[in-house]
């Protein structure tokens, strides 16, 4: 199937999006945080439906054009409590705070709640039986209600991500031109389903973020709610996404002992990827990194994923 008749077909089956409304973004106070500060920013998504993001930017003069930015899309872990408040290096893993190590290195940072996470974990329209949902039942709850409406929990997290991008370019001091992604496993994952589907993504990294579906079917492993689009099997695998993104930068990375994610499907992808890559000559803009230990985005993996965000963005 050609690129383009993919992308629409997959666009079908991805179902009815969301309404765009006006950003109407509000900006808590700005704490200072040494070299960055770091802001509460919060932004509407749909009628009535914000979203809170820690905004982090660097404290210096602002490069000729506006500095490059990212969004940096949190974890699951079934850690449903945290959300922005990892990436931005507030509260739990210190591996995971990857949006706050960039911008110490000179990018402005976007680190938004994805639905069911952090200041995102209830609605308070639900009737009050629904409230007694736990957790993990309000996102199954909120990938089961979009199935009824022809859409998806990864409809949502697309449109929100977007929003997301289109706040980042609202900014004075970002380059509309310098933009990227970058997250870890549910994160990973979304960085990928964004830079397919939003052209403005300059460069993506997604850490311990997919493999094949058809292996994560086979063998038996369940995965997050937004991980599930209807039907898409029957069209294509997830290595056709990564193909569709050549030539834009796009490096991935996996632990061979993942036991989330089969490694024969990571490197089926990774070959698929890299054939497609060199056929349009820039094999340099798809890296993979495959490294001997379980889910995880270890020191030494993200210092040669943010050098390829250095080399791509700035």
């Amino acid at each position: 199937m050609r690129m383009t008749s993919l992308r629409q077909t997959l666009l079908t089956q991805l179902g009815h999006f969301p309404k765009q409304v006006p950003l109407t973004p509000t900006f808590g106070s700005m704490m200072d945080e040494g070299k960055y500060t770091r802001t509460l920013v919060t932004y509407v998504v749909e009628e009535g439906e914000h979203v809170s993001a820690w905004l982090l930017t660097p404290q210096a003069v602002a490069p000729p054009g506006g500095w490059p930015a990212l969004l940096a899309i949190h974890q699951h872990a079934g850690q449903y409590d945290l959300g922005k408040s990892e990436p931005a290096g507030l509260a739990g893993n210190p591996m995971y705070a990857y949006g706050q190590e960039l911008c110490r290195r000179g990018y402005v940072v976007l680190c938004p709640d994805l639905l069911c996470f952090e200041e995102r974990r209830s609605a308070k329209e639900l009737p009050q039986a629904r409230k007694a949902l736990d957790d993990a039942g309000y996102e199954r709850f909120e990938f089961t209600k979009r199935l009824l409406s022809g859409s998806c929990l990864q409809t949502k997290y697309l449109h929100d991500l977007t929003c997301a991008v289109d706040f980042l370019t609202s900014l004075p001091d970002v380059n509309r031109e310098r933009l990227g992604v970058i997250g870890h496993s549910l994160g990973g994952q979304e960085a990928l389903w964004l830079a397919w589907y939003d052209a403005r993504i300059t460069a993506a990294v997604s850490s311990c973020g997919f493999g094949l579906l058809r292996t994560i079917v086979r063998d038996g492993i369940n995965h997050n709610f937004a991980a599930y689009v209807p039907g898409m099997l029957d069209i294509c695998d997830m290595d056709a996404l990564v193909m569709a993104l050549a030539p834009r930068a796009f490096l991935l990375t996996a632990g061979e002992t993942d036991p989330i994610f089969p490694i024969d499907g990571v490197r089926s992808l990774m070959v698929k990827a890299q054939h497609i890559y060199t056929q349009k000559g820039m094999p340099e803009r798809f890296q993979a990194i495959l490294f001997p230990s379980g889910h995880s985005f270890p020191d030494e993996v993200k210092g040669d994923a943010y050098a390829f965000l250095d080399q791509w963005l700035k």
